[in-house]
């Protein structure tokens, strides 16, 4: 693609933007000209995309919900059904927070839980990842409660509170506070105790924990979200990340932060104003849209590369500050939302031959015993279809293959996990991932709980190997 003009404007395509300090019309600037290259639209749509992902994630959970200040315990394990997210995961029970900060902090009112793993993880539309508390750290022993702000929270600053443990400033007025509890889904009795204990945590803003009622929140109205982010890109890429500027925390001395502003500054987007489709550019979304599929492309194609993932793993889903944009620009375009190497990895697995998974073969992946993944609390792998991510459809609903979704270890220790049309003769029904035989790449992603990282620097995942040759 040629160096062009970003709207659909006079026949040289320039693009008329507002004033930096104001929006067009006001008198104090002028519009001025800018033409974007490639390069320049390419760099537009790497810095947005962790954004663009987390509005998606957060607003489609939002709307499956509820709305905002609500909390579900989803205690039954996800299906195929899912299309809020890409690459989900369904061996753990979610108690998920969809938190409203803009008129009140929310207060997270949690249990002891009686599982060997469980984390709390907070998100805003930045998609930089905070894990404030988890078992890994010796948390959810005794019952707590943590108040959630923001620096835009109204009427509240960071005091303590009393009855209050922790206090936790986010990045953004709308996040999601998502507990992550193993379910010990193979002891009925411990399974039934930690479903309660997931059940009764609560989520009461503020005000309704000092007597109060709670304050209104239906006065903001929010840009659509897309039915995938390459949607979004497409038709009102523009609205969404002036939105999402207005409600998140952008740090002067964090370049990713000053980087994303300066590339929308020339657009007429910036923090604190409001959308007027008329006084901001209009832009070219086909361009957009191809440039972010051949983004998304490039990086599921880089998915098995051992090499890659063991340079980024260090920086994925961390907090501000301690990740680059290649490494969040990647978690967002294979699956938003995940914990920190500290607390989970996620390896994908990736065939002998080096050639695409495909659902027109059958595969087996195999691991003796001393190459099984070092996990300190448990592992899964889980399959799912390469281009959307979601879980392949089966009337047994089987999708992964772990200690919560069953397993079957072989008399040495070891293990056989297939993907097949069909289940293979002998093979316990546990260890079989099935699939429908058509023409569809398929992604195998194994989650390793609370690893092993001196382990991890010599382990390698398994690789499937095509069977009948």
């Amino acid at each position: 693609m040629t160096v062009k003009s970003y709207v659909r404007s006079l026949a040289m395509f320039p693009i008329l933007v507002c004033g930096v300090v104001s929006a067009c019309g006001s008198g104090e600037r002028t519009p001025r000209a800018v033409e974007l290259s490639d390069e320049e639209v390419e760099n537009l749509v790497r810095r947005s995309y962790q954004y663009v992902a987390m509005y998606n994630v957060n607003n489609k959970f939002a709307q499956v919900q509820g709305g905002w200040n609500t909390l579900v315990a989803n205690t039954q394990l996800k299906d195929h059904t899912v299309r809020e997210i890409a690459r989900p995961n369904n061996d753990t029970f979610y108690v998920t927070g969809l938190l409203d900060l803009r008129k009140d902090p929310g207060i997270l009112e949690l249990p002891a839980f009686d599982s060997k793993y469980v984390s709390l993880m907070i998100t805003g539309y930045d998609h930089y990842v905070n894990i404030p508390m988890s078992s890994r750290l010796g948390d959810f022993d005794r019952p707590e409660r943590m108040l959630i702000y923001t620096a835009r929270t109204e009427g509240y600053g960071g005091e303590p509170v009393e009855g209050v443990d922790r206090i936790f400033e986010a990045t953004g007025d709308f996040v999601s506070a998502v507990i992550r509890v193993m379910p010990h889904a193979n002891e009925p009795e411990r399974r039934a105790r930690i479903e309660r204990q997931a059940q009764s945590v609560r989520l009461v803003t503020l005000s309704e924990y000092r007597g109060g009622e709670a304050k209104a929140i239906d006065d903001v109205a929010f840009p659509p979200v897309g039915a995938t982010d390459l949607d979004v890109f497409e038709n009102n890429l523009l609205e969404v990340m002036q939105f999402v500027f207005n409600h998140t925390t952008f740090d002067a001395d964090n370049a990713m932060d000053q980087a994303v502003l300066a590339a929308y500054e020339p657009l007429g987007i910036e923090p604190g104003r409001v959308y007027d489709a008329g006084r901001v550019v209009t832009v070219d979304g086909a361009w957009l849209r191809e440039t972010a599929g051949r983004i998304q492309r490039r990086v599921l194609e880089d998915m098995t590369d051992p090499e890659l993932l063991l340079r980024l793993a260090p920086r994925m889903f961390q907090p501000k500050g301690r990740t680059d944009l290649e490494t969040v620009l990647r978690v967002s375009v294979i699956g938003p939302i995940g914990v920190p190497r500290e607390e989970a990895v996620y390896p994908a697995v990736g065939t002998l031959g080096g050639e695409q998974m495909n659902a027109m073969h059958d595969y087996v992946i195999r691991m003796t015993r001393d190459e099984l993944p070092p996990a300190g609390a448990f592992w899964s792998l889980t399959l799912y279809d390469l281009d959307q991510g979601f879980f392949i459809p089966n009337d047994r609903r089987k999708y992964s293959v772990g200690e919560n979704a069953g397993m079957e270890l072989n008399a040495n220790g070891g293990i056989e996990i297939y993907v097949a049309a069909e289940q293979p003769a002998g093979v316990p029904a546990e260890n079989w991932l099935p699939i429908e035989r058509r023409d569809q790449d398929l992604n195998l992603i194994l989650r390793i709980y609370e690893p092993d990282l001196e382990k991890m620097k010599t382990w390698t995942p398994p690789r499937a190997e095509r069977m009948g040759g």
